[in-house]
């Protein structure tokens, strides 16, 4: 049976579609069949695997709405053993639409129980808020990912966010739990980078994933073509970050590997100032 990971931060900007995408894509690479279900009305997840939005005829709006079922809205990527459950500008209404459903935070489990047997990982990444579609991805998932960027701004959100966890837990989803804190658009010249780093690990130890995303040039370029880190640029220093993120949560989840050697390699990508 798959495990679904909800990739999650109500604040925008922090790196929560880029991990999606590229952690997904790492993973499928990796021999793992796995699932990316685009859960934000902004559809970065599905252009950045190389799907328009546009010319999408069913996603995840008709999914929520129970207007088709999830195998007939998910759609083949370019990157083997990746598959997508795209979104569109749709999904937007969708909140509004649900408000007077039964059930309406328990929509998104009840559609991927048909299909989670067929993947090993389903990833979600979710919208930059709280809402009725985070919720429900929250409710349908195993565990949780927090991608949180290195700087104080973005650490203000953080204690609100692992108190939804909680609640959740407590009332709707009590085997949920949280996969890990993951630091992104880090670099390693700047202070009160590595002061953030110091205070994550310390203040929620044991779950802060050893991993961290350093800023890099091509990671940033490779959604403008429609394509994972991996597909853009193997080489890249975020590219060698995602495939050591994705080693990372395969060990959590008690898988071992014959050879490491492609993600222990050094990478001499630039990244940015």
């Amino acid at each position: 049976m798959g495990k679904i990971i909800a990739v999650v931060n109500q604040k925008g900007g922090v790196g929560k579609t880029t991990t999606a995408v590229n952690l997904a894509a790492s993973l499928a690479v990796l021999e793992h069949k796995t699932l990316l279900i685009d859960a934000d009305p902004q559809a970065n997840a599905t252009s950045g695997v190389g799907i328009d939005p546009e010319e999408v005829e069913n996603s995840v709006y008709d999914c929520m709405l129970g207007n088709k079922f999830a195998p007939e809205v998910i759609i083949k990527t370019e990157t083997p053993n990746l598959d997508i459950m795209p979104a569109t500008i749709d999904l937007v209404g969708a909140e509004l639409e649900m408000i007077s459903f039964d059930r309406r935070e328990y929509r998104m489990r009840d559609a991927l129980t048909a299909i989670k047997d067929e993947y090993e990982f389903i990833l979600i990444d979710c919208a930059p808020s709280l809402g009725l579609i985070t919720l429900n991805a929250l409710v349908a998932s195993d565990s949780v990912i927090i991608p949180v960027q290195c700087e104080y701004y973005a650490l203000e959100g953080l204690g609100k966010l692992l108190n939804t966890v909680r609640l959740v837990q407590a009332n709707m989803n009590p085997s949920l739990s949280i996969e890990g804190i993951l630091l992104t658009m880090y670099t390693a010249r700047l202070k009160h980078n590595n002061a953030v780093v110091e205070d994550v690990r310390q203040h929620c130890k044991g779950i802060v994933f050893d991993t961290i995303i350093v800023r890099n040039v091509r990671l940033s370029e490779a959604p403008s073509y429609g394509k994972p880190i991996v597909l853009y640029d193997v080489q890249s220093k975020g590219n060698i970050n995602y495939l050591n993120l994705a080693k990372e949560v395969l060990v959590n989840n008690g898988y071992t590997f014959e050879s490491e050697s492609l993600l222990e390699q050094e990478s001499e990508a630039e990244t940015e100032a």
